[in-house]
């Protein structure tokens, strides 16, 4: 990989609380108050989103939207795997978390015979699907998509035959059948699950690094036993929704939940993980400004990214050098 790529994209269909579609723009408003020219220095691809059909009727109450999720997910998908094609570091700003699954669908395509590990900073698992979900918003859905796994032993919802069938569409995206598995997906500060959730991860054996055990053993710590779990792992996808952080430092987003990690520690972790040669792609989501004052969300979470940012150009200059 040769330099970084900025993939935005707007679309919000997956979340319960309007607003994450202004996200990548509140992190511009941020860059700009800060005096950076962050958004000068690199090549940007905007992913079209569906936003409109919000304003539409709903016909999938078990995953709503899915049908416009499923055609914006195309797109996302063909956006990452085309700039890693042109051996470009995709570096995702997103709205909603739902988008997540067509990233890793994307890495996946390009990869599609090397195994992905996936590390999921949030406060949320994510791991619901159209059988569990008490809400049907598909920002819970994503990791669910990616492993192929219906939970079934846990089914709560009759799903209609409608939204099966854009269930299984999401799940073949880019590559057919599952992205990745639960050995190879890593938890960072998960804190607010459902019993079916808790259920499926104590099934899949999935590690959760939480808040204390990050505190206790510090981020770099938590980095290095990451990365030895993902030791079979050719590549990895890091994931980081901004509820990561601590309710205090997190109003302007859709879910905020207590204990989470301050921005010292957010940006401790981020350059830790993206220290690695393995580390194909970086996603931030999930900023919403309709729910802020003066911007304070995506002012922390820009000084996240800026951070997250020099790191992978750090790793990809030296990488250039050695290749030469």
């Amino acid at each position: 990989m040769r330099r970084i790529k900025l993939v935005e994209v707007r679309s919000e269909l997956g979340a319960g609380t309007r607003g994450a579609s202004l996200g990548v723009d509140a992190l511009k408003v941020a860059c700009l108050n800060k005096g950076s020219d962050y958004f000068r220095r690199f090549n940007s691809v905007h992913v079209p989103d569906l936003n409109h059909v919000l304003f539409e009727k709903n016909h999938f109450p078990k995953a709503k939207h899915i049908d416009s999720i499923y055609t914006v997910q195309k797109g996302i998908a063909s956006a990452v795997e085309q700039t890693l094609r042109f051996g470009e570091f995709p570096l995702v700003l997103a709205g909603d978390h739902s988008n997540a699954s067509a990233t890793i669908a994307g890495i996946k395509a390009t990869y599609p015979h090397k195994t992905l590990g996936v590390v999921w900073i949030d406060a949320h698992a994510d791991i619901h699907s159209p059988y569990t979900t008490p809400s049907g918003n598909m920002h819970g859905m994503p990791i669910a998509i990616s492993l192929g796994d219906d939970n079934l032993q846990c089914q709560r919802n009759y799903v209609e035959p409608e939204t099966e069938f854009f269930w299984r569409k999401l799940k073949n995206l880019g590559e057919p059948g599952p992205k990745v598995t639960g050995e190879h997906l890593v938890y960072v500060v998960v804190r607010d699950t459902e019993q079916e959730e808790d259920e499926i991860i104590d099934r899949l054996g999935i590690k959760n690094y939480k808040l204390d055990e990050v505190k206790a053993k510090g981020t770099r710590q938590v980095a290095r036993e990451i990365y030895e779990r993902l030791r079979f792992c050719d590549m990895v996808y890091i994931s980081f929704d901004v509820d990561s952080l601590d309710s205090r430092f997190s109003k302007g987003t859709g879910t905020p939940v207590v204990d989470g990690l301050n921005v010292e520690e957010a940006i401790s972790l981020c350059r830790a993980l993206l220290d690695n040669d393995r580390v194909v792609c970086f996603e931030m989501v999930e900023i919403n400004p309709t729910l802020d004052q003066e911007n304070t969300m995506a002012t922390n979470a820009f000084d996240i990214l800026e951070a997250a940012t020099d790191a992978i150009q750090n790793r990809l200059r030296m990488e250039e050098i050695v290749s030469r």
